[in-house]
């Protein structure tokens, strides 16, 4: 299977849509992406992204080289295909990119992804955005050209300055969030314009087709093997490569080591049940080998940060104010 092939062939579907906002779910064999769309100016959109599957495949992406992409990763880990290299978000990290250079397939390494994209459009937002508040002298257009003129595309990794603006976003009381994103596009907006790209990582985060394959096709087999023991050593043998190449391609790919590798997984695919179905508790510990609750909870907790129970009354409320 391709990497967008899951859920090219699934059902896209628009659970809600307002003047102000679009909800579609994109539902795959093996889970679902929810996408969260708000219209904040004209040309400027928010788009949250909730992903408990393996990828994306977006048929209908704008591909224009007048349209940038901020994309702020909140939790797990994304992968993109650049101008056709490989590159990295894991939490916390800043994307910036044209959109016609980023592939229409998006592929989360251990199928979980919370985080946010501002897609904006040259083309239809104001070219100074002092129109909207006299002191903000910032041209969307010459962030564009200071972030994507180079390369195509800008990543940094996580630091207080991201933080501190994006943190407020995840979490807005449904009465002001009309206004209250308009004024963090501005501030975010104002901050990038100032930005520093003395550090640049994107060189730091691209891996090469060939790379990638070996990672994931590592990651098929271990899936494969879930309740088996596979060392290091096993893997080198059976593909053909030394074991510090190993560990550090699939580092780079999964963000974690072989050995979290099936654990991580395990717990988000709990995750997804967790937030997505009935069953209780005890019932998705069996159903991930563990026949003690407590067991369970640790293990989740030391993937997920928050006991099992804690993550459904986030998320399960979450979703339900959207």
């Amino acid at each position: 299977m391709n990497e967008c092939g899951e859920l090219c062939r699934s059902r896209t579907e628009t659970i809600s849509e307002t003047d102000d906002c679009t909800v579609k779910q994109f539902t795959g064999e093996n889970g679902q992406y929810l996408m969260t769309t708000y219209r904040i100016f004209p040309g400027v959109e928010f788009m949250y992204g909730d992903a408990h599957i393996q990828s994306v495949c977006f048929d209908e992406k704008i591909r224009s080289h007048r349209v940038f992409e901020i994309t702020h990763c909140r939790e797990g880990r994304l992968e993109c295909s650049l101008d056709g290299e490989f590159w990295y978000l894991s939490q916390g990290d800043l994307m910036i990119a044209k959109a016609d250079m980023v592939a229409p397939s998006v592929y989360f390494p251990l199928r979980h992804y919370h985080g946010l994209t501002i897609r904006i459009d040259l083309d239809k937002t104001p070219k100074c955005l002092s129109c909207i508040l006299d002191d903000v002298m910032v041209r969307p257009k010459a962030i564009a050209d200071k972030f994507c003129g180079n390369k195509g595309g800008y990543v940094a990794r996580a630091n207080a300055s991201f933080e501190h603006i994006f943190s407020e976003l995840y979490s807005v009381p449904v009465n002001i969030r009309k206004g209250y994103y308009k004024i963090k596009a501005l501030e975010l907006l104002l901050f990038l314009s100032e930005m520093d790209l003395d550090n640049d990582e994107l060189s730091e985060r691209i891996y090469t087709k060939t790379q990638v394959t070996l990672a994931k096709e590592i990651g098929r087999y271990l899936t494969e093997h879930i309740d088996d023991r596979i060392t290091i050593e096993q893997l080198a043998e059976h593909f053909h490569v030394s074991a510090a190449h190993i560990k550090n391609t699939f580092k780079g790919v999964y963000g974690v080591s072989v050995g979290s590798f099936i654990r991580t997984r395990k717990m988000e695919s709990a995750a997804y049940m967790l937030e997505y179905t009935d069953k209780t508790i005890l019932e998705i510990a069996g159903e991930h080998g563990y026949d003690n609750g407590s067991k369970f909870a640790n293990a989740f907790r030391s993937v997920k940060g928050i006991n099992p129970a804690e993550y459904r009354n986030t998320y399960c409320r979450k979703r339900n104010k959207v």
